[in-house]
């Protein structure tokens, strides 16, 4: 895609998740996106149909940089559990400011629901990689930890990043392991 497109679609996302951080998404308007933009309508309708479907463009496109920046290159039973955590809450504490307004948006829950499911794959390729502690059920404990996990990264968000990325990866990990959830050879 040319270097131009890709930055009017940068733009166009930003100027939308910046306005959904000072009002909620019905109040919205193509106008007020373009103008934040500094492009015209035209422009934003030539890139999204509306503002739904520009809401599921930037909802896959952050998801998909978040998860291309957490996982590994290649083998994921290569790289622990912690440290596919450690890259994920760094990754997240980088960006702070538009995944907190994604994930904390009232009138968009759609993006916390997707980001389970991402992590709900994520956590089954490793676990499927690493195997799993006897007596311990796959789909029941990739349901608990992507809610888990999703709900600590939601509260830390909220909460404006109390504890640094390595802290929260350190406590995570110990709650897992002291509980038995995680075998050692996934940690």
């Amino acid at each position: 895609m040319d270097r131009r497109i890709l930055k009017t679609r940068q733009a166009i996302m930003e100027a939308f998740v910046g306005l959904m951080e000072e009002k909620s998404f019905e109040k919205i308007t193509i106008h007020a996106i373009a103008d934040r933009a500094n492009v015209n309508r035209g422009t934003v309708y030539l890139h999204f149909t509306d503002k739904y479907d520009l809401l599921d463009q930037c909802i896959e496109t952050y998801l998909q940089l978040l998860y291309e920046s957490c996982m590994p290159d290649g083998d994921p039973s290569k790289v622990s559990a912690k440290a596919l955590l450690l890259r994920t809450f760094e990754f997240l504490a980088r960006y702070a400011s538009i995944y907190s307004t994604l994930m904390t948006s009232k009138g968009i829950p759609a993006f916390r629901k997707r980001m389970i499911a991402m992590m709900e794959r994520g956590i089954e390729e490793h676990i499927k990689s690493c195997g799993l502690s006897p007596g311990i059920n796959r789909e029941i404990l990739v349901q608990f930890l992507a809610a888990a996990v999703a709900g600590l990264v939601e509260w830390w968000i909220v909460q404006s990043m109390p504890y640094t990325p390595a802290e929260m990866v350190e406590q995570l990990m110990l709650i897992l392991e002291r509980n038995l959830i995680l075998p050692m050879n996934i940690v």
